[in-house]
């Protein structure tokens, strides 16, 4: 089987939310493998789809405008309308996480001088 793909797609295990007909008609699916330019889904059962619809997957907190590619028995492929830019992305999620290790270890600071402070007035 030949690989059209313009990108190699990483294999992962996310959970997904194919919604559509403007957002009153959803459902869950797995998301199997990703790249910038679309994704590897499979479904719980033979559902009629439309040709476009959107993409949710909650951890990565992104929504891909989806359009169908393949279907056969065990899922479908998708291509993303709007290429995702990876790089900025990432550069904003290593700048978040950074923060937010930051914020974790200035409270686990505060917790131990909450904890010590305790300790001492127990023991005197």
């Amino acid at each position: 089987m030949t690989d059209h793909r313009r990108e190699t797609r990483q294999r992962v295990f996310l959970k997904g939310r194919i919604v559509f007909n403007n957002g009153s008609s959803s459902f869950d699916c797995l998301v199997r493998d990703l790249s910038g330019s679309g994704a590897g889904l499979v479904l719980s059962d033979a559902t009629t789809l439309p040709q476009v619809f959107d993409l949710y997957i909650p951890q990565k907190d992104r929504t891909y405008r989806a359009s169908l590619c393949w279907r056969r028995e065990d899922g479908i492929g998708v291509v993303f309308e709007e290429p995702v830019r990876a790089a900025p992305a990432a550069i904003d999620t290593e700048t978040a996480l950074r923060h937010r290790i930051a914020e974790l270890e200035a409270e686990n600071a505060a917790l131990r001088r909450l904890l010590a402070g305790m300790a001492q007035s127990s023991a005197a």
